[in-house]
């Protein structure tokens, strides 16, 4: 056998491992949702009896209309502001060159370094003097403070990565800093921007203790958070349990399935320049 062949082979073998070790769990989960409710589940075995209606059952008893409704407009809040503000501050940073923006991208790089759950109690006093705990507009504030290093990081690279001839044509022809980036760069930069977005939005509705520490009121926590108390009332019931968890990560699971295209994309020419 060829050496490219055999090396292409084990590129397969690999990914095809991967695949696995993501799927299977998944895979166990949605058949443990299809046992009858408070029955027992052994393992990755069939369901005697399809019981479709644990979905139902875990959508009313956890009441994730509410839970839906509140990661969805702290979501739709997070993942534009986020993605607007990174795409400015990494165009400042590698096409306009701003007055001390290496200082600046080293401080969002080291941001990157800082976990939720060193920031999260200092965070919340200093919310809580302003009087924006247990509002959404505090997590939105703070999710947004705490996923932009990295946006300004992507963004950044991105477009340090892109011709400058573009930039510099542009610039002949009269474009100002605003169109140059509008109407130059962001056209081209779409698959870059979906995959922040995507990743944005993924971040958002899995933060837990985030949300968990900043909302105190039931009525206003998220999916996730919802879920933790879920688990702590039916920890025994791995079927309803199941159903619960399949309902956090479905809007995750159609969010990809939809900007799945762009979203590779995004991280294949990002991987291709780097």
């Amino acid at each position: 056998m060829k050496p490219d062949a055999i090396a292409t082979a084990l590129r397969y073998g690999l990914l095809s491992t991967l695949a696995a070790l993501v799927l299977l769990p998944f895979l166990g989960i949605v058949l443990a949702s299809l046992h009858p409710a408070g029955g027992q589940v052994p393992g990755f075995s069939l369901p005697e009896r399809w019981s479709w209606e644990n979905l139902r059952l875990a959508w009313e008893t956890g009441g994730f209309d509410r839970l839906m409704w509140s990661g969805t407009v702290i979501a739709l809040f997070v993942v534009p502001l986020t993605v607007c503000f990174a795409t400015l501050a990494g165009y400042a940073l590698s096409i306009l060159g701003v007055w001390g923006g290496r200082v600046l991208s080293l401080a969002f790089v080291l941001g990157l370094t800082l976990p939720v759950e060193l920031l999260v109690i200092a965070l919340y006093f200093n919310l809580r003097e302003v009087g924006t705990t247990n509002t959404y507009t505090g997590v939105i504030l703070a999710e947004v403070a705490l996923f932009l290093p990295f946006g300004v990081y992507w963004m950044q690279s991105h477009f340090a990565s892109m011709p400058r001839e573009l930039v510099e044509a542009a610039r002949v022809d009269g474009a100002r800093d605003l169109t140059v980036l509008a109407r130059v760069l962001l056209p081209v930069s779409w698959p870059a921007i979906t995959t922040l977005a995507v990743l944005v939005f993924m971040w958002s509705w899995n933060q837990f203790l985030l949300v968990l520490v900043m909302i105190q009121d039931p009525a206003l926590r998220t999916a996730p958070t919802g879920l933790g108390l879920f688990v702590g009332q039916y920890g025994t019931d791995i079927p309803l349990l199941s159903a619960a968890t399949l309902l956090v990560i479905a809007p995750i699971v159609v969010v990809y399935l939809v900007f799945q295209r762009s979203f590779v994309n995004g991280l294949t020419q990002g991987a291709v320049k780097g």
